[in-house]
């Protein structure tokens, strides 16, 4: 089986759109040239609110299985619900344009010889850098101490100041999900019903040979970009969660995982499983072309 796989598109974006096009002008081309059986999406495509996600899928001509993986971009909406949004507009929304909502629907190839299944993921700051000194509330907040130090409406966050080291008041950042994804739960227990849904899917596919994992956030540490200065250092507690890789390690027929969301490609042996990020971002694209 031959697939080409792309992530973060992220259409809806000013500055990333013609890039996206080019990119999609040239995955519309290799599909036409080459033998491809399945294409996928790996997060990150468009926003929820507005149009931008279907004009994006539309403009990809291909005749074979086309898969997608919501990211957390999907999950941006100026409403009050992400969650309803991600488990019951977003996949009607996918299906009604041809598209597999992998999330809820593996692919299982017709002799059962290699499965694909996918997930979002999400982040439970267990990437997050300890060295720089930031207690979990502002994990949980989205915002670093120097970012709350300037907004007054996270100001209780401050009102006890003797775990906050001195450096991290020096960090002024934000993580925009605190803005735009509304799930009224929490990181920690929406990555659990994610991953309870994940090992379930698993489970029902131990028999067959290979099995692909496509997951939005990254799940091994080797996937991660390099540490490069506290502010960037702040978003690592957001790129994913070491629980993703405990789990698919698991299972011995998990022999490659897709990532993107970090926007930095690279990739890595771990055991027996082939793992990459596509790393694709708003300014450079690109698509890997994956031999199963």
């Amino acid at each position: 089986m031959r697939m080409l796989a792309t992530a973060d598109l992220h259409y809806n974006h000013h500055r990333s759109k013609p890039v996206a096009d080019a990119l999609i002008d040239e995955m519309n081309r290799v599909c036409s040239e080459s033998h491809i059986h399945a294409l996928l999406l790996v997060g990150d495509t468009a926003v929820a609110d507005g149009d931008s996600l279907e004009q994006c899928l539309s403009r990809i001509r291909f005749a074979g299985e086309k898969i997608f993986v919501a990211g957390n971009h999907e999950l941006w909406t100026r409403s009050d619900d992400s969650y309803k949004i991600f488990g019951e507009i977003l996949p009607q929304r996918v299906r009604a344009i041809g598209w597999r909502w992998l999330e809820d629907d593996p692919y299982i190839s017709p002799d059962r010889s290699v499965a694909i299944v996918g997930s979002v993921g999400w982040y439970d700051y267990s990437f997050a850098v300890p060295q720089l000194g930031i207690p979990r509330r502002f994990y949980e907040q989205k915002l670093s101490p120097g970012a709350a130090a300037r907004l007054s409406q996270f100001d209780s966050l401050l009102v006890d100041s003797s775990d906050i080291s001195p450096h991290a008041m020096d960090i002024v950042a934000r993580w925009n999900d605190g803005k735009f994804v509304k799930l009224h739960r929490s990181d920690e227990a929406f990555l659990e019903e994610l991953l309870i849904k994940l090992q379930s899917q698993l489970d029902a596919l131990r028999d067959v040979p290979r099995v692909l994992a496509a997951i939005h956030h990254v799940p091994f540490d080797e996937l991660l970009p390099p540490k490069h200065g506290s502010q960037w250092d702040f978003v690592r507690a957001y790129l994913g969660s070491r629980r993703i890789g405990e789990l698919l390690r698991r299972y011995p027929n998990v022999r490659d995982v897709l990532c993107g969301h970090s926007h930095f490609g690279v990739e890595a042996s771990i055991v027996e499983i082939r793992a990459i990020n596509i790393g694709s971002g708003y300014r450079a694209k690109t698509y890997r072309i994956i031999e199963l």
